[in-house]
């Protein structure tokens, strides 16, 4: 089931008088109740499980991309956006070929209107940033990769 059918499916329920509507099917499982949840709430939702996914695929293909065991990577904590830098006059934290030591703050991540620092956990070097400033990141989302002093 696709995107565009879970939206036909939620105009259609909105249409008739059925309050509660769950389906479980192969990798999906969907609720969709009238009342306390809007239907933008519910493809809101929907959207952010089909990112999840896609963040995970993007976890697996990193972990396969790994040179070696040296290679460390920073996971967002939280969902938020990412900020590199503590406002738009400042630099970034830090960049690819940074020397970072464990405790070094890397970026914000704005949750709820509350800033965040990402504390960097190991001695090492940015190899790579993979986030853009100000984008949105899920949790437990790759930001960076560290190659880990040893």
């Amino acid at each position: 089931m696709n995107i565009n059918e879970i939206k036909e499916l939620i105009m259609a329920i909105d249409k008739t008088s059925i309050n509660k509507f769950d389906i479980e099917m192969k990798d999906l499982k969907l609720s969709i109740q009238k009342g306390d949840i809007t239907t933008t709430d519910c493809i809101s939702n929907v959207r952010d499980e089909v990112k999840k996914e896609i963040n995970t695929i993007d976890n697996e293909e990193i972990e396969k991309n790994e040179v070696d065991d040296n290679t460390y990577i920073v996971n967002a904590p939280i969902m938020g956006t990412f900020y590199s830098a503590a406002g738009p006059e400042s630099g970034n934290y830090v960049n690819v070929g940074d020397v970072v030591k464990k405790g070094d703050t890397l970026c914000i991540l704005e949750a709820m209107k509350l800033m965040n620092e990402i504390e960097c956990d190991v001695d090492g070097k940015i190899i790579e940033v993979l986030v853009e400033n100000e984008e949105l990141v899920e949790y437990d989302q790759p930001l960076f990769k560290i190659k880990v002093n040893g």
